[in-house]
C-alpha cells in the first residue's frame, strides 16, 4: 500500500489548493462528490481490474485482450501516451511542489542561499538529481516508502487535526463560511438554496481528479502483494483478494484525509493565499502546520512533502520504464536505444525539463495535463470493465455502464475546461507513434520465431526426401495440381520432389511468434506442409533454417514473383504480414545467416 501510496496519499500535497483554486468555498462539496465517485466508482473498477489482470498488467492489458487486431495495438499506443503523461506530469509536478515547499518554508527564507529561492533552479536541480539516481541505478525499496507514507500521513493527521479543533472551537467560521454558500459574491459562485451548490459542485468536481491518481499503480504493484500458499499461477485467488484490501484501504485513508483536509483549508486560510503567489498555493495544509503549529513543526511537515513528493517522482520513473518493455517489445516497436534503461532515463529527464519550462515549474499550471492523464487510463479502464461485465447480470452490467458515463464525463469536462493535458498527452502519443511504427519498420526483416516444431506426418515429408524442394502456395488461391504444374513450367523441378508449404496469416498485428506448429497433410499425391504465423516470409525462413539445421542439406524454396506495383507489397507485408514475399524471404535469411555457402536457396520465377 506504501508503494502505491508514495504516488497516491502525496497528491495530497497540492489536491486541497488546486481544489480551492477551481471551486472556491464550494470545494469541501466537490470534494465529497469526488470521495463518493472514489469509493463507488474508482474502487470497484479496480476490483474487476484485479480480478482480471492478477500479474499487474493493468488496465491497458486489459484492453488490449478485448479488441482485436491492429485495433488494439493503435489503442495501446493511444493509452501509453496518456499513461506517459501521467507519469511525466507526476514527476514535473511532484518536484515543483517540493519546491514550492522549500522556496515558501520561513526559515528557509531566511537562508541566503540563492537557489533556495528560485523555484525553477530547484525543480530542474530535483529532476536533474532523480535522473542521475536512475542512470546510476535505483532499487525501489518498500522500507523507504513505508518510513515516508506513514511520516507523512503522521504528520498530516496532526495538521488536520489541529484544523480541524481549531474549527469546532471558533464555530462563527464554520457558520460563516455556510452562510456564504448562498450569498451572492463576485469572486464565488451564486446560489440561493443548498441544491444549485450541490450541483455546481457536480459540474465543478472534475477539476478535482487529481485525487484519483494512485489507482493504476496499485494494480501495478500486484506481483509483490502477497497471496495464499495454495494460490495458482493463472488465477492467484489470495493475492487478488489482499489487492482489494490494499485498495479499499487506500481509497478510505485518502477519501477521510481529502475530505477533512479541503475542509480545514477553504474555512481557515484566506482566499488571496490560495492565489499564484499566495502562501497556501500549491501548500495548503503547510499554510495550516506554520500557521498554527509553528515554523518548526511546519518545516518538519514541509521536509516530510519534500521527501514524499520525491519519491513519488521516483516511483513515476519506475513505472515510466516498465511501459516499454511491456508492450512495445511485442509488438516489434521498441528501437534500439529503448531497449536499454539508461538512454530511457535520459530521454525521459529531457521531456521533464522541457515540461518544467513550459509550465513554469507552476503547481497550477500542470494541474489539468497530470488530470487528463489519469482520468484517461481511469476511464480506459472503466470501458474495460464495462466490456467485461457484459456476461453478467443486468444490475451489474446497469453499474459499470454507470461509471463509465461518470467517467467519460469527468474526463471530456476535464478537457474541454483545460486542454493543456491533451495538448502534452498528444506529443507523447505522435513520439511514441512515429518511433515504434519506425522500430517496426526496421525489424521487420528479423526472423521474428523463436522455436519450429513439425508433427509426425511433416516429419515423415522430410525424411523421406531426397532433395527438399518446397513449393509456396497461397492456401485456397489454385488447386494443387495447377500449382504443380506451374512449378515445374517455371522453375523446371521433377514434380514428384515437390513439397507445398502454406502459411496462413494468424495475427499479422503481433511481431513474433513463439513457436512455428507445422503440419503435414497428404492431399492426393501431393504433401503439403501447414502452419500460421504472424508474417509469411518469416515463417518460410525461419522453415527453411530449421530444415537445414535438421537435415544438414541446403533446402530449395521456390515462390513467384508478385504482379502490381512492390511498394504497394511491401506495405502491405508491413501492415497484413504478406505481399512481396520472396525478396524479404531472402533478405531474412540474409541477416540470419551471412555466408551465403550455408544459406537456404530461395527460387523466383
Amino acid at each position: 500500500m506504501c508503494l502505491t501510496g508514495v504516488d497516491y496519499f502525496s497528491s495530497l500535497s497540492y489536491a486541497p489548493g488546486i481544489a480551492f483554486l477551481a471551486a472556491g468555498i464550494l470545494s469541501p462539496m466537490a470534494t465529497v462528490v469526488l470521495v463518493l465517485l472514489t469509493l463507488f466508482g474508482a474502487v470497484p473498477i479496480y476490483f474487476r481490474v484485479a480480478n482480471k489482470s492478477p500479474h499487474g498488467q493493468g488496465s491497458i492489458a486489459m484492453l488490449e485482450k478485448l479488441l482485436p487486431g491492429w485495433s488494439a495495438k493503435l489503442f495501446v499506443l493511444c493509452l501509453l501516451g496518456f499513461a506517459a503523461t501521467d507519469f511525466i506530469i507526476t514527476i514535473t509536478l511532484s518536484a515543483a511542489d517540493a519546491a514550492t515547499h522549500l522556496v515558501q518554508n520561513p526559515l528557509m527564507q531566511g537562508l541566503y542561499l540563492p537557489v533556495l529561492h528560485h523555484r525553477m533552479a530547484l525543480t530542474i536541480f530535483m529532476l536533474a538529481l532523480l535522473g542521475a539516481i536512475f542512470l546510476k541505478g535505483f532499487r525501489e525499496a518498500i522500507g523507504v516508502a513505508v518510513i515516508l507514507v506513514w511520516f507523512y500521513l503522521g504528520l498530516s493527521f496532526v495538521v488536520i487535526a489541529t484544523g480541524l479543533y481549531h474549527l469546532a472551537t471558533n464555530w462563527v467560521l464554520v457558520r460563516d463560511w455556510w452562510h456564504q454558500l448562498f450569498m451572492v459574491h463576485s469572486s464565488h459562485f451564486a446560489v440561493g438554496t443548498i441544491w444549485p451548490a450541490v450541483g455546481i459542485s457536480l459540474l465543478l468536481f472534475p477539476k478535482l481528479a487529481l485525487g484519483l491518481s494512485g489507482f493504476e499503480t496499485g494494480v501495478a504493484v500486484m506481483p509483490l502483494v502477497k497471496g495464499d500458499p495454495d494460490d495458482s499461477e493463472e488465477f492467484p485467488q489470495g493475492r487478488i483478494r489482499n489487492t482489494k484490501k490494499l485498495l479499499i484501504t487506500a481509497a478510505i485513508i485518502m477519501s477521510i484525509f481529502l475530505l477533512t483536509s479541503s475542509i480545514c483549508t477553504a474555512i481557515l486560510i484566506p482566499v488571496q493565499e490560495f492565489q499564484p503567489g499566495g502562501q497556501a498555493n500549491g501548500r495548503a495544509i503547510a499554510y495550516i502546520a506554520h500557521e498554527y503549529l509553528g515554523a518548526y513543526f511546519g518545516t518538519a511537515y514541509d521536509m516530510s512533502t519534500v521527501f514524499i513528493l520525491w519519491f513519488a517522482g521516483a516511483s513515476a520513473m519506475t513505472g515510466l520504464l516498465s511501459l516499454v518493455p511491456r508492450y512495445l517489445p511485442r509488438y516489434g516497436m521498441a528501437p534500439d536505444w529503448a531497449q536499454s534503461r539508461r538512454p530511457l532515463v535520459i530521454f525521459y529527464t529531457l521531456v521533464s525539463f522541457a515540461v518544467t519550462f513550459i509550465f513554469g515549474a507552476d503547481v497550477d499550471a500542470q494541474g489539468s495535463a497530470y488530470a487528463t492523464g489519469v482520468l484517461v487510463v481511469m476511464t480506459s479502464a472503466a470501458i474495460a470493465s464495462f466490456l467485461t461485465s457484459l456476461k453478467d447480470n443486468f444490475i451489474i452490467r446497469l453499474a459499470f455502464l454507470l461509471i463509465t458515463i461518470v467517467f467519460c464525463y469527468t474526463t471530456i469536462a476535464n478537457v474541454i475546461e483545460r486542454p493543456d493535458g491533451i495538448k502534452i498527452a498528444s506529443f507523447f502519443i505522435l513520439v511514441i507513434m512515429i518511433t515504434s511504427f519506425t522500430s517496426r519498420i526496421m525489424r521487420s526483416t528479423e526472423l521474428r520465431i523463436n522455436k519450429v516444431s513439425l508433427d509426425a506426418p511433416a516429419n515423415s515429408f522430410i525424411d523421406n526426401a531426397g532433395v527438399l524442394r518446397l513449393v509456396a502456395h497461397r492456401p485456397g488461391h489454385v488447386d494443387y495440381e495447377q500449382k504443380a504444374h506451374e512449378a515445374v513450367a517455371v522453375h523446371n523441378i521433377p514434380e514428384d520432389e515437390i513439397i507445398f508449404v502454406e502459411v496462413k496469416i494468424s495475427n499479422a498485428s503481433d511481431f513474433s511468434d513463439e513457436e512455428l506448429d507445422v503440419i503435414g497433410d497428404n492431399l492426393g499425391k501431393y504433401r503439403v506442409l501447414k502452419c500460421s504465423s504472424t508474417a509469411v516470409p518469416n515463417a518460410l525462413a525461419a522453415l527453411m533454417l530449421y530444415l537445414r539445421d535438421r537435415t544438414n542439406h541446403i533446402p530449395h524454396l521456390y515462390l513467384g514473383w508478385t504482379e502490381g506495383n512492390p511498394i504497394t507489397y511491401i506495405l502491405k507485408y508491413l501492415v497484413w504480414g504478406e505481399g512481396e514475399t520472396a525478396p524479404v524471404t531472402r533478405e531474412i535469411l540474409r541477416k540470419a545467416e551471412p555466408n551465403p555457402n550455408k544459406r537456404p536457396r530461395v527460387h523466383v520465377g
